[in-house]
């Protein structure tokens, strides 16, 4: 699998269920889709480039299988973090002022900063092309967060985070245990 398509398949499934699509989601239920996907995306398109490049020094400093075991172990604390679930509350109240796209950007970059969909694309980062990979973690997240958005826009906040939550965690521990295991 090329570097593009399974960042963005990784990523894509990491961000089910997680707190920032919350944020996309309660945005989108009190704004335009369009504006909240803007801001989104070009926080997204920022966070993962600071995660490739963070990535990409490792990937130079270090040798490669040592990077694939931390990557590994990355990817399944990624599964328990997944599997505990984010108790961080995100304050999304816009005052009639502010541009909704930043706002949304905003609290986007704010909830999703260090998060597990992060340490992911900077663990592909360290194995795989950095720009493929920025690509696709990209494209991915911003996915995974317009569906937020179009639920938000449509039926509000009754989305089922447990399924979204455990899918999640399993695809963070298969990815480990591959890495692990030099599959990958």
């Amino acid at each position: 699998m090329d570097a593009l398509a399974l960042a963005l398949a990784t990523v894509f499934v990491a961000e089910l269920g997680d707190k920032s699509q919350l944020v996309a989601l309660t945005f989108a239920a009190r704004h335009r889709a369009l504006p909240v996907l803007v801001g989104i995306g070009v926080a997204c398109a920022a966070l993962q480039a600071m995660a490739v490049g963070a990535g990409a020094v490792l990937q130079n400093a270090l040798p490669e299988r040592p990077v694939e075991v931390v990557a590994g172990v990355v990817f399944l604390v990624a599964a328990a973090w997944t599997l505990r679930g984010d108790d961080d509350e995100v304050d999304v109240a816009v005052t009639a002022t502010r541009s909704v796209a930043l706002a949304a950007g905003s609290a986007f970059f704010v909830a999703e900063l260090g998060d597990k969909t992060q340490l992911a694309t900077l663990a592909l980062a360290t194995t795989n092309g950095i720009v493929p990979t920025w690509i696709g973690a990209t494209v991915g997240q911003v996915l995974a967060d317009a569906l937020a958005v179009v639920v938000g826009a449509r039926v509000g906040r009754r989305l089922p985070e447990r399924p979204l939550r455990l899918a999640s965690a399993a695809a963070f521990a298969l990815f480990g245990a591959l890495l692990l295991a030099g599959v990958w």
